[in-house]
Formats: C-alpha cells, structure tokens, sequence
C-alpha cells in the first residue's frame, strides 16, 4: 500500500454545503489535479482522481479493476463494506464477466428503445402530474412526482410489479443509506428474497410478460447462461440504479433551475434547449460521486505512482469542474460547447440506462415547467433538506406550490 499519510489530506466523502455543488471541503482537490491523496472513512488512504483528461484515461485503463472481491478494493463507507463481498454485477465485476452481462442488456437500453419509450414515459409524467395537481398545492414534489416516474418505468421496462414499489423502494433507501450496516445488508437479502420469489414465480407463468426479466428467465436463465444468483444480482442493481439515481436528478434538476429563474426563463422560450440542460444539469449536479476501482498492478498517472492494491476513486464533481475542459465550471451553462462530462462515468462501465435517464429527465422536466408555469419553492430554500455524500445526491423532500 502507497504511504498517503502526509498532513492535511481530505476525508472522503463529505457533505456538501450547496445542494448543486461540490462539498467546499473538496476546494483543496480543485487546486490539485488530476490526482490527490485522500482518507476513507475507516481512515484508509486511497486515491481520488480529480481531473477530467485522467478521470477518462484511467477509467478506460484494464489495469484498474471494478471487481469488489479483489484485495484492496476501497469502501467509502461502513455500508458499502458491509455489502462488498456479496453477488454483484455489471459495475462490480471485469471483463469477461462484465461484457457477457452487459451484451445480455443492451439490446433492452438502447436509444432506440429509449424514444420507443417515450410515449410511456409521457404517459406517466402526465398521470403523475395530474394527480399532484388534482391534491392541490402544496405538494412534495420527490414523492409526488420525481420518485415514482422513474419507479413507474423501470418496473415496466424490466417486468416488475409497481404495486411493490413501497417494498423496493424502501429496501432501495435502506440499501444507499442505512443508516446502518445492519440495515444495509438486512436490504440487500430483502431485495434479493424478493427477486428470487418474482423469478421463480416468472419461471412457473403459463403466459410470460415481456419484461426484460422475462426475456432473460426465458432465454438466458433456461439456457444455463446465467444462474439464479446471477440473474438476482442483475435484477437488483437494475431496478435500484434504474429509479435511484434518475429521482434524484429529476428533484435536483428541478431545485436547481428554479435556484437559477434567468436559466429557467430561457428554457421555457426555447424548449430545443432542453437536451442540452439535462447534459448541464447532468455535468453540474454530479450526483453520483465517487467511482470505485482498485489498482490490479502499477500504474504511473498524474505523475505519480498507483500500486497494486491501492484504492482509487474518482470525484465526477470535482472532474466535472475542471476549468480547463470548463470555462466558469461553477455557471450553469447549456451554450457552453459539448464536452464530454463523466455524469454517467466513462469506458466499459459507463451507464447502461443513460439513454433512458436522458429521456426520461427531458421529458419530466419540460411537461412540469410547461403545465406549472408559476411553479416554486414553498419554503425558503435553505429549509430543504438534502442528501449527506456519502450517497446519491439529491433531495430528501421538496416541498412546492405554484
């Protein structure tokens, strides 16, 4: 193991002070780049990469390993270790392994399927909607809307029953964020209790749906080409990725255009630039922060030297802010040119589902401006409660009227 143990180095995670950017703790980082020594939570020294050119060389780079059960893997937090050693899939596993199950998924995560998506999506958005709209306001917009639009379709595109959604989305809270270990690992065997009843139950079906995991205890798991636990593994990191992380974006998002009204405002007159804001939203909110990989030899990057065995870490909103890929990083900008943001991390792992996230983000936010013209905040925004980092970033409530 690398000695880090010089004064002043930067725990890792830490809360942020601004729901919409990164913790000011992490300053340090942005003076560092493209690498910087960091604590874990157990004290455990790694390394965070902080700058956007290395983030992509690295995270492209079959020398550093996403596979949890390797010697050295770091944990960022007590919870994520209680959970290390158990069954993963696609992003806790290498290739071969990662590219047989990630071939088996794709085909169900393409664009293509994403805008044969959308009209269901809009279904959703408008159900949603009308229902917040028929309560009256106020209303909290992340369990009114930004939770169960995401929820409602991830369980359509796989094949899981939304009636269960207070169940999964329960276990899916518990899993990210405890508060304990305890309650970590007791989510993870529900979740994996309740997948293996639903697959079994889908084996037995005289009449199979047309999910995704249908067509997998269909065609791959009666085939012999993945095993149960494999399958379970799959199911559960599609189904938690797959309402998790697009909620917390669409709450966010929300959040931070109405923090930013002269942004907002040309939104609403020109909704062609709705792609662009969701990839600015995207590169700016960095709400899943801190990718995980360990060292499997030695590797000279940012002119210093990774050893086998050492944890390495990459803070998307610390890279997301590079100002020399960046001009203002800290702006809200969609006119800045394309660059590439790591929002959705970069190389073999990158996210599987961000097609769907894309459409499903530009649609929710542009039907809630466009039918909530007077939408706002409902108390000061200062009073609403966010998610610590050592999670998904977004809102925990958000309370609204209009």
């Amino acid at each position: 193991m690398t000695d880090m143990t010089e004064p002043h180095i930067v725990a890792f995670p830490q809360n942020r002070t601004c729901p919409y950017h990164p913790p000011t703790a992490y300053d340090p980082l942005r003076d560092t780049r493209p690498l910087a020594r960091i604590t874990l939570y157990d004290g455990r020294p790694a390394w965070l990469v902080t700058g956007h050119a290395l983030c992509r060389t690295l995270l492209a780079d079959p020398r550093l390993s996403s596979d949890r059960s390797r010697p050295g893997f770091p944990a960022p937090t007590a919870r994520f270790a209680a959970v290390r050693d158990r069954k993963s899939a696609l992003l806790g596993v290498d290739d071969p392994e990662h590219r047989v199950q990630r071939r088996m998924m794709v085909p169900s995560f393409t664009l293509r399927r994403a805008v044969e998506l959308r009209p269901e999506i809009q279904r959703i958005v408008d159900e949603r909607l009308d229902a917040m709209i028929a309560q009256g306001p106020p209303a909290e917009l992340v369990s009114a809307f930004a939770l169960p639009v995401p929820s409602m379709v991830i369980c359509a595109l796989l094949g899981v029953p939304y009636a269960d959604h207070d169940f999964f989305e329960g276990q899916s809270r518990r899993l990210l964020r405890g508060p304990a270990p305890a309650d970590t690992l007791d989510a993870r065997d529900r979740l994996e209790a309740y997948f293996a009843e639903l697959i079994d139950r889908k084996r037995k079906e005289a009449e199979p749906g047309d999910g995704v995991l249908d067509e997998l205890v269909r065609g791959q798991l009666s085939a012999g080409e993945l095993d149960q636990d494999e399958l379970i593994a799959l199911a559960t990191i599609l189904l938690v990725a797959g309402h998790e992380t697009t909620a917390n974006m669409i709450s966010l998002g929300t959040f931070t255009l109405l923090q930013h009204p002269e942004r907002l405002a040309e939104l609403r007159a020109d909704p062609t630039l709705l792609p662009a804001a969701v990839e600015e939203l995207m590169r700016m909110l960095s709400i899943a922060d801190g990718l995980l990989r360990v060292a499997a030899e030695d590797i000279e990057a940012g002119g210093e030297r990774i050893r086998a065995g050492d944890g390495v870490l990459f803070s998307t909103s610390v890279i997301n802010r590079d100002e020399s890929v960046y001009p203002e990083p800290d702006t809200l900008d969609w006119h800045r040119p394309p660059r590439h943001h790591v929002g959705f991390g970069f190389g073999i792992h990158q996210c599987l589902g961000q097609n769907l996230a894309r459409a499903e983000m530009e649609i929710a936010l542009r039907t809630l401006f466009d039918r909530l013209p007077t939408l706002r905040l409902a108390v000061p925004a200062e009073e609403i409660p966010f998610k610590p980092g050592d999670t998904i970033q977004g809102m925990l409530e958000l309370p609204v009227a209009w």
